[in-house]
Parts: structure tokens; sequence; C-alpha cells
């Protein structure tokens, strides 16, 4: 049954009604490794409908997993109920009016690229060259494949696919517990370079080797890993959004076109990179661009969806932030390495949360491989620790970056398994704020 063809059909019989359909067949092949051997595999799909209706300024929303005709039925009936008895949005104008498609890309079904033999065979080979150092893997391994689309009631229907790839290794030490982490994601799965990944995890276990300290509270020079950078991006990126900016929760409310960063600091939102997990639409359908959110340490724009363009008046863009690229400096990591005396090199973020989101203050802990540089040299594993900062003070504070840039992709691990990328290079920074020690690996 065509159930958008069903429920169009009867919104016709609705005609006071605005409305917003959004769906999505989705399916999955998750494969985990525990211990360096195959956990469990899971394949799936799902098929999910989410509807917006608008009357005379109010709007309720609703979400079909699976639909039938039965469950339409009802959750239309129910939501023409419940609108009539919700406030009305006195900003609310209309829906998205951009009709603009994008170019036709070919999309390859990575389910059927990357087969659970060919995970298997990859994840044996990683777990075989890190088992002489005495480390097992604990790896993810997803491959999506999806088909969206989108319509409303202003004659917008737009299409499109997506096949993201999400590979995450943690290799952990039996005695130790001693963790490093690998990641690898994007949609071209021949961008995918086995030999340098593993490689990449063998440098950091290489670090592993020396003994495990705690560090004293302070001030320390840091180098973040791209991942870290990407991170830290992605959550200032919520305070370039529109909505922050409307209900004053923003960084950057008063800053258009100020020069915010030092010069060298550069965001753009960029759908377009091959090394990305590729987009073609961004909020309400409305056509995803390339967006430079600051350029050379000038910000430069808000990330805008229709309904806030109307209230505040900023530029539409559709953009949303899930294709966040940081362009890189000049400097080598080994560089960046030499120039510190005493500071840390940090892998890895976990359980990050804002403290005031308009001040960029947040605090988090340290995970999978952080490490005490000194007189240039990593020398010892380090405890994981807690940081309080502002993420403002951070790229302000950002003296070098890496001369090349790394794709980190991230994955929620629920549901549909959400996949998307960050680019970002390696970053030194100067003063960074370690609150204290866990005293545990």
């Amino acid at each position: 049954m065509d159930f958008i063809a069903y429920i169009k059909d009867q919104l016709q019989k609705q005609p006071q009604l605005l409305w917003e359909i959004h769906s999505g067949d989705w399916s999955t092949d998750f494969l985990r490794f525990y211990r360096s051997q195959t956990n469990y595999n899971i394949s799936k799909a799902n098929q999910s409908l989410y509807l917006s209706l608008y009357k005379d300024k109010r709007s309720y929303g609703f979400t079909i997993h699976n639909p039938t005709q039965a469950k339409i039925d009802a959750a239309l009936k129910e939501a023409l109920d419940i609108l009539d008895k919700l406030p009305p949005d006195p900003d609310f104008v209309d829906l998205e009016d951009d009709l603009t498609l994008a170019e036709p890309r070919e999309v390859t079904n990575n389910i059927e690229q990357v087969p659970l033999e060919l995970k298997t065979a990859i994840l044996n080979r990683i777990a075989a060259a890190v088992k002489p150092y005495g480390f097992e893997i604990f790896g993810t391994f997803i491959c999506c494949y999806g088909t969206y689309r989108t319509l409303n009631s202003n004659r917008l229907d737009k299409s499109s696919t997506g096949s993201p790839i999400f590979l995450e290794v943690k290799a952990v030490h039996k005695d130790s517990e001693v963790t490093v982490l690998e990641n690898f994601g994007g949609e071209d799965f021949a961008r995918f370079d086995e030999e340098e990944f593993t490689a990449g995890l063998l440098r950091k276990i290489e670090h592993c080797k020396n003994p495990v300290v705690d560090v004293e509270a302070g001030e320390y020079d840091v180098i973040l890993a791209p991942r870290c950078v990407a991170e830290f991006v992605q959550y200032l990126s919520w305070s370039m959004d529109a909505r922050a900016y409307d209900q004053h929760d923003s960084y950057f409310e008063d800053k258009l076109d100020v020069q915010v960063f030092p010069p060298h600091i550069s965001i753009t939102d960029d759908p377009t990179d091959p090394d990305m997990i590729r987009q073609d639409y961004g909020s309400d359908g409305h056509i995803y661009k390339p967006l430079k959110l600051v350029k050379n340490g000038v910000f430069k724009a808000f990330m805008c969806d229709h309904y806030y363009h109307h209230k505040t008046g900023l530029p539409k863009n559709g953009n949303t932030g899930n294709c966040l690229s940081i362009a890189p400096g000049e400097s080598s990591l080994q560089e960046m390495i030499k120039s510190v005396k005493n500071g840390l090199y940090i892998s890895s973020l976990h359980y990050m949360n804002f403290i005031n989101m308009k001040e960029t203050s947040i605090t988090g802990l340290t995970r999978d491989g952080t490490f005490l540089i000194k007189d240039g040299k990593i020398v010892n594993v380090v405890n994981s620790l807690r940081f309080t900062e502002k993420i403002e003070r951070i790229l302000k504070n950002a003296v070098a970056l890496e001369n090349k840039a790394h794709t980190t992709a991230f994955s929620d691990n629920y549901g549909n398994f959400d996949i998307s990328s960050t680019k970002a290079p390696h970053a030194l920074i100067k003063g960074f704020q370690i609150s204290s020690s866990t005293h545990t690996i």
C-alpha cells in the first residue's frame, strides 16, 4: 500500500490544514565485536512516517513506525482532536517553500558492498595485529541504507538516499585496562584504508607501554585529537542555530561579522565533502549547501530554517550542522608534540554537558588514551581526567592546527543508528583547564 498517497488523500478532506510529511525506509546491518570475537550481528529494517499538521497557527506532530492503514486512521483522528485544543503560535507563517532539488548522485548500498563476511575479516585482522601487545578489541561496525522523502502542502516533494558506514574499534589491554580508539566513517568504503587504520591504532598502543600516572589539577598545554576538536565544535554549533539566537541562548547573538576567534579558525557546514557522510537536504527539505559559519575567525552565519527565518529575520539556509568541517592549519602533529614541554595529548572525550550554553562553558571527562607529554615526547599514560572549560576559550587559545584534517564518525547506536560525521585537525591548546583526576583509567 502507498501510505503517503493514502495520507494525502485523507488530508485533502481537510482543506483548512497545512501539513508536512517525512517518510523513511531504513535498514541496517550492525556487527559488534567483544574481546576480539564476534559478539552478535543484527540486521533489521524500519519504515516510519512523521506527520505535522497546522491549523490556524496551531500545530501537532506524530510518528508512526511500520505504518498500516489502521494506525494512520487512528493517529489522524487523535491529532485532529488534539489540534483544536492547542494554543496558537503567533510566529508561525508558513511551511518550507524552497522547491529546489539537489543534484542527483549515485549512492551505493553499503549493506551489500560491505557484507558480514568482509566486516568480520577486517576485525579479525585488526584483532590479530593488536594481540601481540596484550590488547583485545571491542568493535562496532555498522552499515545503513535508507531512502527518505519530504512532502508538504506547498507542493514540496523531495527524495534522497543515504548509506553511511560507521566503524569504531576500541583496543583494551587485558591487564592494565588501558584503552585506545580508532574510527572510520563515510559513504564511500573505497576511502577506508585498513592498513592506515590499523597503524593508527598501533601507534596509540605503542604509547600504552609506559606506566599509568595521575596529574594534578591545573592548566596544561594540550593537544586535542581530531575527535575532540570535532566534539567541541559540535557543541559550539548549537549556539550557531537560529533557535538559540531567538531564545537568547547563543554565544554568537551579537557577533555576526565579528572576529570571535583567531584568523586560523574556520568552520564550514559542508555536506558536499566526499570524505563526509553526505546529505542532500537539511531542515524541512531545504536544499543543503555548504555554509561558512566561521571564516578566518569571523562569525558569518546562523543555521536557520524556514520558521526561524520568518521569526528572526535571519537569512534562511536550512543547514543543520551535521557536516561540520574545521579547516586544517600549517603544523605537523610531530611539530606540535615537540613544542610541548609539559602537557597532555587527549584522544577522546566522554560525558560532556554544558554548564552554560551562552557562555560555552562545558564539563566532561577524557577517555580512551590520555597521555603525558614531557619535553616534546609522550612519556606516560594518564588516568582519565575531568575538565571544566569554555569552548570559546579553547578555540581562542588554539595556537596551532595540524596541516591535515581527519573525518570522525559519530553514531547514537539507538533507534535508526543515526550516523553523522565531522572533519577536524589536531589542535594545540594553551592553558587547557583540568579540574581533577578520576584516579581510574
